[in-house]
């Protein structure tokens, strides 16, 4: 009586840390104070921002002058938000978009004027200049005596370092003083002559003062002298509509996969659901106390990270049935289910982990905001599943719920035979990417270019339009319409200017005969007046560099992830045949993009991230088997009994042909409930958002839930089959090295 009142009280404590989270979520404690989910920074995509226009002082700058200070001014407002961008407007103007801020004027007494950096001797000599600087970073130090100081690392291009070395040379205990806009903002003793790259600034008073000044030194670097020429503030690019039907379907879509849990686990699914309360509600708490900016491509981290919390649930639950089909009682099958699926749920989060690392150090904008809320959801969902859904779980079995079909039997299936049919799976999947690659063929030559490039990487029209004071802003949807019926643009952004009664409105870059049809559109529906219509042509927000900076992000997260399964599985085959399915994956969801024209925007780099470190988490769980199966295979007595200093010296058994097919088979037949439940919780909640959202959000959902059936083929059915034909071969390496 007395465990059954104590497991009542945790189940009450459980049921009052969710009220409770749900609470500050919603409303927040104490007097005056707004709830969590209502101070989340959202991005310039779901809730607007400040917009500032610069002009280059320079009347007829090159592009590559242009390029270089897009580039270099990303990095600059970074330190405003991750999802900062900075896109070219005409010849000459460069367009900034800051989310999460409603005040132009700080923003723009914090950002300053773009003026030139020079770096003075004390002759008053300019022995370099912001041209000549690549990058300035804050940083710490420890001096000989070990306190910790603060610095600047300049980083300097080929001109700047042959300058620098010329000019530190001279001035040996002499200063050098760093002005920008008229003003010393430093003025640093040179110790001795610096030839390389990277310059050190030290002795600075604190890491506040040290990234102002590396901040400053960034912005002053700029090879372009700019100048404001307007600011405002902006609506949501996607709009409020977007964004509540987003959160409705993330409610919606949690509460059927809740539904889904508790039906198909039972009581083990029950104790899900209530964990998966938890996890979502100390994710707001969390996005809000970290101060993330959320978008768009950083709800998809969300939704992926409960995808996974979803997967670890599987994968214990999973194993508690097995234990139990093996005639253990449920206390101990529930301690050995958690034990057994400790080293799988480790693997999977950790792989993606080291690709959110990755991606957040070597990304921008779009990629950082992703591997943010990724990576927060990874570490937050494997607490969960190891610590609160156990406590949960072992409060319901005390309670009284012990009965084995409270928490099901695993049933005995016959192994499929994955391994004899692994060239038909890869010759399936090959048909999909060859047409894939001849969508994009016939793409090239009828439309000029393989996929369909949105705003984000073309560019296109700006309009801004000034409607009458009477206009009712809630009718964009309305608006949008119009302009893609009078334009033909597949791509249509909206954004509304705070404080006025004006829209702007951008699209592909339209012909003449476009802007005049849309120009009659809209005076001719609502009383427009002509002369306040006014369109400029604007570049990609997401520049070359930025592109280049996303795909050498993937690349080594790619090559990390590889090092990593080699290292834990202790077996190259492993690591190879779980990097070659994602980029089957990949190739499967560009397919996508292409046969269906869908629009390639700034969420496109997001739904390529979603599907990797999904891919990977499901391909390491059918490994993880694998491995345990081929230890039992060379070892079926176990390690407990064994002298294992003896058994280190003993060379390992090279298993048959007929035995890695038999391992295969069954590692992926005993998985595969896994694997289809864990991509169907994370498909129901992508659906659902295709289903109730926007046009741009259909065009995110719709990629991703691609995205998922691939990724779930691949580690299901092309996975296995490459570890099976590169392991034998390696395997044969070995043993013919070892006969000659």
């Amino acid at each position: 009586m007395g465990r059954k009142i104590k497991s009542i009280a945790k189940l009450l404590l459980v049921v009052a840390v969710i009220g409770i989270i749900v609470w500050e979520a919603i409303y927040g404690v104490g007097a005056g104070r707004k709830g969590s989910a209502s101070r989340i920074k959202l991005g310039l995509d779901l809730a607007g921002g400040v917009s500032i226009t610069y002009e280059t002082v320079k009347k007829n700058p090159t592009q590559k002058e242009i390029d270089d200070t897009i580039y270099k001014m990303q990095l600059r407002v970074d330190n405003y938000s991750t999802e900062a961008a900075v896109y070219q407007e005409g010849s000459n103007r460069i367009n900034i978009d800051i989310p999460g801020v409603k005040d132009a004027e700080v923003i723009l007494k914090e950002l300053g004027r773009a003026g030139a950096i020079q770096f003075m001797d004390e002759k008053g000599n300019v022995v370099l200049e912001g041209s000549d600087i690549r990058d300035a970073e804050a940083d710490m130090y420890r001096d000989d005596l070990g306190f910790e100081g603060y610095a600047v690392i300049l980083k300097l291009n080929d001109a700047g370092v042959k300058k620098f070395a010329r000019a530190t040379a001279e001035n040996v205990g002499k200063r050098i003083a760093i002005i920008y806009d008229d003003k010393v903002i430093s003025a640093p003793i040179v110790e001795e002559p610096i030839e390389s790259g990277d310059a050190t600034i030290t002795k600075i008073g604190s890491f506040d003062e040290a990234k102002n000044i590396a901040a400053t030194i960034r912005i002053g670097a700029l090879p372009l002298e700019l100048r404001e020429v307007r600011s405002n503030v902006v609506g949501a690019k996607l709009g409020i509509e977007a964004l509540n039907t987003s959160l409705l379907a993330g409610v919606i879509g949690l509460a059927l996969v809740a539904v889904f849990m508790i039906i198909y686990y039972r009581i083990p699914g029950f104790a899900a659901a209530l964990a998966l309360c938890i996890y979502t509600g100390l994710m707001v708490l969390l996005i809000d106390a970290l101060d993330i900016t959320l978008t768009l491509p950083g709800i998809a981290g969300i939704l992926l990270s409960i995808g996974m919390a979803v997967d670890a649930d599987c994968i214990i639950f999973t194993r508690i049935r097995e234990e139990l089909a093996t005639g253990k009682t449920v206390r101990s099958a529930v301690k050995i289910g958690f034990h057994k699926a400790l080293s799988a749920i480790l693997d999977g989060n950790i792989t993606t982990l080291i690709a959110a690392a990755v991606l957040y150090g070597l990304g921008s904008g779009t990629v950082k905001g992703f591997a943010q809320t990724l990576a927060l959801g990874v570490i937050l969902s494997m607490f969960i599943a190891l610590s609160v859904t156990k406590f949960i779980l072992y409060t319901l079995f005390d309670l009284g719920l012990t009965g084995e079909k409270l928490y099901g039997i695993q049933k005995e299936y016959k192994p499929f035979p994955f391994a004899k049919n692994r060239i038909k799976f890869i010759v399936i999947s090959g048909i999909f990417i060859l047409a894939g690659a001849a969508a994009m063929i016939y793409n090239s030559i009828s439309k000029g270019s393989a996929l369909n490039y949105g705003l984000d990487f073309k560019g296109g029209t700006s309009t801004e339009v000034t409607f009458p004071d009477d206009f009712g802003f809630e009718r964009n949807v309305e608006i949008e319409k119009l302009v893609r019926n009078a334009t033909g643009s597949p791509s249509v952004e909206i954004s509304r200017v705070e404080g006025e009664n004006t829209l702007i409105i951008r699209t592909m870059e339209l012909s003449l005969d476009q802007r005049e049809l849309m120009k009659e559109k809209l005076i001719d529906e609502y009383g427009v007046d002509p002369d306040f219509i006014s369109t400029e042509n604007i570049s990609g927000a997401i520049s070359a560099e930025m592109r280049q900076d996303a795909i050498v992000a993937v690349i080594i997260a790619t090559v990390c992830m590889l090092l990593y399964i080699w290292i834990r599985f202790k077996n190259i085959s492993f690591a190879a045949a779980s990097v070659i399915p994602l980029v089957h994956d990949v190739l499967i969801v560009v397919a996508v993009y292409a046969a269906a024209r869908i629009s390639v925007g700034g969420t496109f780099i997001a739904c390529l991230l979603t599907i990797i470190g999904y891919s990977i988490n499901a391909t390491i769980i059918v490994f993880d088997r694998i491995r345990e199966l081929i230890r039992a295979a060379i070892n079926p007595e176990g390690d407990e009994n064994k002298d294992k200093d003896k058994e280190r010296k003993k060379p390992a058994r090279v298993l048959s042909d007929t035995e890695l097919e038999d391992i295969l088979n069954k590692s992926v037949t005993q998985t595969i409930s896994r694997s289809i439940n864990t991509s169907l919780t994370t498909f129901i909640t992508v659906f659902v958002l295709f289903i109730m959202g926007t046009e741009s959000i259909r065009t995110f959902a719709g990629p991703l839930m691609a995205g998922i059936v691939a990724g779930c083929y691949s580690s299901i059915c092309i996975a296995g089959g490459l570890w099976y034909i590169l392991y034998r071969k390696l395997s044969k390496k070995a043993e013919t090295g070892k006969e000659s």
